[in-house]
């Protein structure tokens, strides 16, 4: 703990997690299968989404600024909109709960 005291983190963030999570918000919404939209399964399908994208971690303005950029890449999006995709499709046949 002694590290984390010497340094302040808060300003780091993975700005791919909101991009995900809107993504997400969407697809979900124009899903026409019953799925589970539970916390757990919805929590899990944005956890797996993130784990097979790249990260855009930013710790200050012009590095809002850059990510900002990044995520505006068609290439970018386009690998959001399937990696959300593929992360619904496999929760939605394996969900975490009981």
């Amino acid at each position: 703990m002694e590290f984390l005291d010497n340094y302040n983190f808060e300003n780091l963030s993975n700005e791919a997690e909101r991009i995900v999570i809107d993504e997400l918000g969407r697809q979900l919404s124009a899903y026409r299968v019953p799925i589970c939209r539970c916390n757990d399964c919805v929590v899990d399908m944005a956890a797996m989404a993130l784990n097979g994208v790249k990260p855009l971690y930013r710790s200050s303005l012009l590095g809002t600024l850059y990510t900002g950029a990044a995520a505006e890449d068609k290439g970018y999006s386009k690998a959001i909109e399937k990696a959300v995709k593929l992360a619904i499709e496999k929760v939605s046949l394996n969900p975490g709960h009981a």
